[in-house]
């Protein structure tokens, strides 16, 4: 079964479906890139899968070792290159907000951040910054 289906709808859009769930979203090109900027563009969509899959990853973390993790916040930007366009670097800040967190725990986080498989799939010339920032500890 495919992952998703698209469907070009002109003016630099596309639909998405995901084929399990059904669920949909649009892309568009961004406004530098002759777009409208109406929804998330291609490259937006690597950077959040990125920020997506390391906290994901360290949720499968904080659920094996019975801690909550809920309120965690992740900012996500993206750096774009030119010559050839391209994404350059990816940021991500996380604020964890799981309070009692052992140092083990918090560098298990961190590793998971550079391990996860987005972050092993990426290019390696495309710079991945992760800060983490522990509230509650």
């Amino acid at each position: 079964m495919n992952t998703a289906e698209l469907i070009y709808h002109g003016e630099l859009r596309t639909l998405a479906t995901h084929k399990y769930s059904g669920t949909t979203f649009f892309t568009d090109a961004p406004l530098d890139n002759h777009g409208k900027a109406q929804s998330f563009s291609p490259t937006d969509l690597v950077a959040v899968a990125l920020a997506s899959c390391i906290i994901t990853t360290i949720g499968i973390l904080m659920k094996e070792e019975n801690l909550p993790l809920e309120g965690t916040e992740l900012s996500v930007r993206k750096i774009m290159a030119s010559n050839p366009r391209r994404i350059s670097a990816i940021e991500i800040d996380i604020t964890v907000s799981a309070a009692g967190l052992s140092i083990s725990q918090k560098e298990k986080m961190r590793d998971i951040a550079h391990t996860c498989p987005v972050a092993k799939s990426l290019h390696p010339d495309l710079e991945q910054r992760v800060k983490l920032v522990f509230k509650g500890n």
